[in-house]
């Protein structure tokens, strides 16, 4: 029975299945949050997972990646952000009853209970300082820091892998140019990041939880926070192993494990596979299948959707119309990463334009 587990685990974790579950996952929680925010269901949650827990720390392959030093903060990562995660949604989801109810917010019932941050506030950041001071010294002292040889470029780690931090950067470098993957996707979060007050006028949900009143901006915050860079972590740190080849949690790493190198690009599938002729030697005609897609992504989609969704996002009212399309390239380029990513596991596409003459490859 227990080896019928780890395989459905394994066969589970693969790519393709875990991504689509961890995006169900935050679909039904996010649709199904009245249940989700049970006190009961968090406990019952916890408590599976403990119970798994102990179950698979018997197994030599999963006990060897998660008690590795660098991965127990990750164990920890995880389980503190589903609780917070559910935190979170729970107390928008009472206020969210209270204002059906005609009462105020609990955050509104608090702000009239008023505390001195001399000595109320100080004494408990105190506290919590020595007391987390105390687990880090403990930490530091039990658990031996992962220092390892000096670096040699004749010997590098198999894997070699990016602080947990990065790890998110260094999954998108799988599938984008790395011009794409550390230039321009992170300067696309920072500026999406900095433009959100601008492309999102909707004051209400300002020192208060709440999910009816602010439906898109937090079911877009669980899927960039939760499903791009959270998920991105655990894959990351538990799921992929040498020669950077997916791992099952109780999948034996083998460094002879080799993924077959079978991407080929959008031009070779639609010249060669398709039409069954050779791919045009010049650039512009031989990509033009990818061009035009491409085109069609970021300047059509946009307007085809802009009547539905400025109905819904601005009322209808048109002074937004430059908001809407800064937002919505910018929801574009975001969507090009579960694409890519699909579209890699599933039918090996490397490139939907390649042009390396031109060191320019999407």
């Amino acid at each position: 029975m227990g080896e019928l587990i780890k395989q459905a685990v394994d066969w589970a974790t693969s790519p393709t299945l875990y991504f689509l579950e961890f995006t169900l996952a935050i679909v039904l929680v996010l649709r199904f949050r009245a249940f989700f925010t049970k006190k009961s269901v968090i406990v019952a949650f916890f408590v599976l997972a403990t119970a798994f827990f102990v179950f698979a720390f018997g197994d030599a392959n999963f006990n060897r990646i998660v008690t590795k030093p660098d991965n127990i903060p990750i164990v920890i990562l995880l389980a503190t952000v589903i609780f917070f995660s559910w935190l979170s949604l729970r107390r928008g989801y009472i206020n969210d009853e209270r204002v059906k109810k005609g009462l105020p917010t609990v955050e509104a019932d608090l702000g009239k209970k008023k505390v001195f941050t001399w000595p109320d506030l100080v004494y408990v950041e105190l506290i919590c300082m020595v007391l987390f001071t105390a687990v880090l010294i403990i930490w530091s002292i039990e658990i031996i820091a992962p220092i390892e040889e000096p670096a040699a470029s004749a010997r590098t780690p198999n894997p070699s892998k990016a602080p947990w931090y990065f790890l998110g950067l260094q999954e998108l470098l799988v599938y984008f140019d790395p011009w794409l993957a550390g230039v321009v996707l992170p300067s696309f979060i920072v500026v999406g990041l900095c433009a959100i007050p601008y492309v999102d006028t909707n004051p209400k949900g300002n020192g208060y939880y709440t999910f009816n009143e602010r439906k898109f901006a937090i079911s877009f915050f669980w899927v960039g926070f939760l499903l791009f860079w959270i998920s991105f972590v655990i894959l990351g740190t538990f799921l992929r192993g040498p020669n950077w080849s997916f791992f099952g949690p109780f999948e034996y790493w083998d460094l002879h494990k080799l993924e077959p190198m079978v991407n080929v690009d959008l031009a070779t599938y639609f010249w060669s596979g398709l039409l069954g002729q050779p791919r045009p030697a010049d650039p512009l005609i031989r990509e033009a299948p990818g061009i035009v897609l491409l085109l069609g992504y970021f300047l059509i989609l946009p307007k085809l959707l802009e009547k539905p969704l400025m109905r819904v996002l601005y009322g209808g009212n048109r002074q937004h119309l430059v908001r809407f399309h800064v937002m919505m390239h910018l929801l574009l380029w975001f969507g090009l990463i579960p694409i890519k990513m699909l579209l890699r596991w599933t039918v090996n596409l490397k490139y939907i334009v390649g042009i390396p003459e031109w060191f320019f490859n999407i």
